[in-house]
């Protein structure tokens, strides 16, 4: 039996979860969700290309992906496959069918729904290739917005030793063939959806990819997002404008902030809802805090997001505007649950569209953390487990405190200025914050602190900061021509990262042809060629560029520290049908960042190599150098949770969590199949490689990312 989702916000457990849920456990299980629908319509007979389609501020090409341009008008009931978490504090709801997004985050406690959820699927043409839906959390790579959003995933539960349960979603890319892997995950006695993303490149060659959570959340006048206290700056996609916040001080987004705050004060504010009449973005440009979320001042509730600022240092909002055109927006996206916006966390980088790389046979993992607050208005600071509010409102000290456990006989010690103001002993958990107020002489907040103890050990310690004016982040600026750059250095790096970035309407080509009109040998010029060719197939010419990059390398050094022209340069002798030759490339390359030796690839046993050396583990990779971060381990996931296989129809993939959380490659070949990806302790999953899944979407379009104002019109505006 299904089902609907109007029936009740719970879905009901089967008799076996909900013994196990009776005893205070984690359950999982999947079910039938029947949703109205708008079914998408074919997509068209003829393949689309669109090389220069502007999609999101990158390329927008969407072949081998169908291209569909028309939804159902009317809904009909469908049935999705759906899988439900659950404990006493929370119900997750999974739609493998659709991307693998969670559809809703229920507490329990409070009866509010943290994640916004839609009781309709209502595609509107805002995806890569045509049909996007609203609501829940979206889990977007390696572009944005996912190519595989309207696409199922292979799925499968499992239950850890601790007796968490988890939901591991992962599909192959259709355009880049990377593997995605994501699991929800919810622990016994705790309110916190845990996620742990695996992402790996299959291929023989370095791919571009981003990654971006996008959470949203049922909005209306009070409801507010929060960031971090030293947050003052937020930026539009690729920081082609920067404003203050929380209170914007100039015109943003064609809109006269200062000049609406004159009329009515607090209409200048970007964290409210009410406040913002154009769909906007706007992300956070530097912080030193690791939370952010939003709060229902109306329902007392809210959400708060956590993960390590080293390597997740994006924060983001996106509304469409509380004015007729977003309204009009959320008729498109809703029959009946109203405008929400997006509060998006991102890794690797604080602004969209930045990509980050990952190498052959590469792998990146990392853990993101969400979970539901009440009562204690906007976090101030926050931790994996606890959050915190501590402000001076009018002539009272304001604190609350939340956690996602129970913890018995807390302390809550508030200090002003190092001196103990009040104590409290309380019982602490989800649904049941502290929450106090106390009279106070004080104007600002700076000075006091809240420390909470329980255990033994200390939640979490705070103190409000003195506001220390920061200097004001620079925008991007658009770079000259190809014969206006000064250098062949910045010719050889505008091409990078114009191809890194997938613009969609600048090529590379040029500034690396001017650089090496300047200097006919630069090593680095001729492999980007090389490489830019050999995408293409145009493999004659990207053997000679590869040949011109080691002729430099290698007049004073026969063995360089970097062998990628080797490795790209073995790549290429293969198509060519000359493996032995590749193979003799492919024996100097072994054991660097960039040489490694395709299984497809190998020649003859007896024509191989003897040695070999194992590649070592590295740290993530290369970033935007605008938003300068560094990445760092996040928790380690159980390597008891690893899937030996991920079911969908049958078919099988691999999947699973590493236990490694720094950016891996495996010291094997890469290929184009699957490879074996083992979890340290686990079993290796099964590698056999999907069969291809026929896709389907159509398209928004912004700017591209070089400082140009968005498109104005009926058009949906850049997200």
């Amino acid at each position: 039996m299904g089902s609907t989702a109007a029936s009740s916000p719970l879905l009901a457990a089967p008799a076996e979860a909900a013994a196990v849920l009776a005893e205070g456990g984690a359950a999982a299980w999947e079910t039938a969700l029947i949703l109205p629908t708008y079914a998408p319509e074919e997509p068209s007979s003829l393949p689309m290309f669109l090389d220069r389609r502007v999609y999101q501020g990158s390329s927008g090409r969407v072949y081998p992906l169908p291209f569909i341009d028309r939804i159902a008008a009317e809904p009909i009931d469908r049935e999705w496959r759906a899988v439900v978490l659950e404990n006493e504090f929370v119900q997750v709801v999974v739609l493998p069918d659709l991307g693998g997004r969670i559809h809703s985050g229920h507490d329990k406690t409070t009866g509010y729904d943290f994640f916004y959820r839609n009781s309709v699927i209502k595609p509107a043409l805002v995806g890569l290739a045509g049909p996007w839906v609203s609501g829940g959390v979206e889990f977007n790579w390696p572009q944005h917005h996912r190519p595989g959003t309207f696409l199922p995933t292979d799925h499968e539960i499992a239950r850890d030793e601790d007796g968490s349960v988890v939901v591991w979603c992962g599909d192959h890319d259709p355009l880049s063939r990377m593997k995605g892997v994501h699991g929800v995950r919810l622990r016994p006695g705790s309110s916190l959806v845990e996620l742990d993303v695996r992402l790996h490149n299959r291929t023989r060659e370095r791919r571009t990819f981003l990654w971006w959570a996008n959470v949203a959340a049922r909005v209306h006048d009070d409801y507010q997002s929060f960031f971090p206290r030293d947050v003052q700056h937020v930026a539009d996609h690729a920081r082609r404008a920067i404003t203050a916040f929380p209170a914007a001080d100039r015109p943003y987004y064609g809109v006269d902030y200062p000049a609406r705050a004159a009329q009515e004060p607090g209409a200048d504010r970007l964290d409210f809802y009410r406040t913002i009449p154009v769909p906007t973005s706007y992300m956070v440009v530097r912080t030193e805090d690791s939370f952010f979320g939003g709060y229902d001042h109306r329902a007392g509730a809210g959400f708060v997001h956590w993960a390590d600022r080293r390597f997740a240092p994006g924060k983001k909002q996106w509304t469409w505007g509380d004015a007729p055109f977003g309204h009009a927006w959320d008729a498109q996206l809703t029959d009946s649950d109203g405008p929400y916006v997006e509060l998006m966390a991102g890794v690797f980088t604080d602004n969209q569209p930045d990509f980050s790389w990952l190498m052959p046979g590469e792998t990146k993992t990392f853990t993101q953390y969400w979970y539901p607050i009440s009562g204690i208005g906007v976090a101030h600071q926050a931790t994996r487990e606890t959050a915190v509010h501590l402000d001076v409102e009018g002539d009272r000290i304001r604190i609350g405190v939340a956690t996602t456990r129970r913890h018995s006989a807390a302390t809550v010690r508030l200090l002003d200025d190092g001196a103990v103001l009040r104590e409290w002993t309380v019982d602490l958990g989800p649904g049941a914050p502290l929450v106090a107020d106390l009279p106070t002489s004080r104007t600002e907040p700076a000075g006091l602190a809240v420390v909470v103890r329980a255990g033994g050990a200390t939640l979490l310690a705070y103190e409000v900061p003195a506001r220390v004016q920061q200097e004001e982040p620079e925008t991007a600026a658009e770079p000259p021509s190809p014969r206006e750059t000064a250098s062949v250095d910045e010719l050889y790096f505008t091409g990078v990262h114009l191809a890194q970035y997938r613009h969609p309407t600048r090529s590379p080509l040029p500034y690396w042809h001017e650089a090496l009109r300047r200097n006919a040998g630069d090593a680095r010029v001729h492999l980007a060629l090389a490489g830019h060719a050999y995408g293409r197939g145009e493999y004659a010419e990207a053997l000679e560029h590869c040949d011109a990059s080691l002729r430099r390398l290698t007049a004073h050094n026969g063995n360089p520290a970097d062998t990628e022209a080797l490795h790209l340069r073995g790549l290429v002798l293969v198509r060519l049908g000359r493996r032995r030759e590749a193979a003799a490339a492919f024996g100097k390359a072994p054991g660097t960042a960039s040489g490694r030796t395709p299984r497809s690839s190998r020649a003859p046993a007896s024509s191989r190599p003897t040695a070999t050396t194992p590649r070592p583990s590295t740290t993530c990779g290369p970033r935007c150098a605008w938003t300068p971060t560094t990445s760092a381990p996040a928790r380690s996931p159980s390597s008891a949770s690893a899937p030996s296989g991920m079911r969908r129809r049958r078919r099988r993939c691999s999947a699973g969590p590493s236990r490694s959380i720094r950016s891996t490659s495996s010291p094997g070949p890469s290929t184009d199949a699957t490879p074996p990806i083992r979890s340290r302790g686990s079993t290796p999953p099964s590698t056999s490689p999907r069969s291809a899944r026929r896709p389907r979407r159509s398209g928004c379009s912004r700017g591209p990312a070089w400082g140009r104002p968005l498109r104005r019109g009926p058009a949906a505006p850049p997200r």
